[in-house]
């Protein structure tokens, strides 16, 4: 358990961290922060920089993406989580961000981990799609062996045979890394999934086999995002996944949430 300022991980209350899935101009990142904030959630998501499978697909504004980032930062008073994707962009993500996010992608890439650790800075974690639970467990401790022990652990789902999902979301994952690591364990239902319409019963799912958290993907208009519409919430839908948990925080809390 440990605190990114007021925001406890690990605490019992599970945590929603929210927003795009990249930052595409100012009027759309204000927008999402100030559904995010009305809702009353203190973290706010949204990329600067976007590793896409496809080169000729949106990449985020870069540097323009992170002075959006400050201006939401100083205009809201959230705290922001955006990913680190190299070495040489790790000093300008940390400048602006309160929790470096270490995408599937670079699970693996042990000299970022390296790099990030020695931040001092929270770091989200995320699983590769190929990654076995070691090898998922041994990644965060580059982070700890450069001591930096405040990581979140984020299962955002495996690659398998089927296709009617973008991955398969393993809630096993939840429970055995509770047991194995005193890290605090979120999910990704919105990438592991790939589909808005799963969002929230997957995060009721990970919540209820004792996750601390979920990240979700918050767009204004999906269907005219640049990146990952499908997978993305509108505002109404958001506000029906904040409803669903705090429904379950009762049931949570009576049956003694980690």
């Amino acid at each position: 358990m440990f605190s990114v300022e007021d925001v406890v991980f690990g605490g019992g209350k599970p945590v929603v961290i929210a927003g795009p899935c990249a930052i595409e101009n100012r009027e759309q990142y204000f927008a999402v922060a100030q559904e995010v904030q009305r809702r009353g959630i203190r973290i706010l998501r949204g990329g600067a920089f976007k590793p896409r499978t496809s080169p000729h697909a949106f990449q985020g504004l870069g540097e323009e993406g992170l002075e959006l980032i400050k201006e939401v930062k100083q205009a809201t008073g959230l705290l922001v989580v955006t990913e680190a994707m190299d070495t040489e962009t790790v000093d300008a993500v940390a400048a602006v961000c309160d929790i470096i996010q270490i995408g599937p992608r670079n699970m693996a890439n042990y000299s970022l981990l390296k790099k990030v650790g020695k931040t001092g800075k929270p770091v989200l974690l995320k699983r590769g799609f190929m990654a076995t639970i070691s090898e998922f467990v041994h990644a965060a401790e580059y982070f700890v062996k450069e001591g930096d022990d405040r990581v979140i652990l984020c299962e955002r789902g495996i690659r398998t045979f089927e296709t009617q999902t973008r991955s398969t979301l393993d809630i096993s994952a939840v429970p055995l890394l509770k047991k194995l690591t005193s890290h605090p364990v979120i999910v990704d239902p919105s990438h592991s999934t790939g589909r808005g319409d799963l969002v929230i019963p997957m995060t009721c799912a990970a919540l209820a086999a004792g996750a601390d958290g979920v990240i979700v993907e918050v767009h204004p208009n999906p269907r005219k995002a640049l990146c990952d519409g499908l997978q993305s919430l509108d505002f109404p839908a958001f506000g029906r996944l904040m409803d669903e948990v705090d429904r379950l925080l009762p049931y949570l809390s009576r049956n003694g949430h980690p």
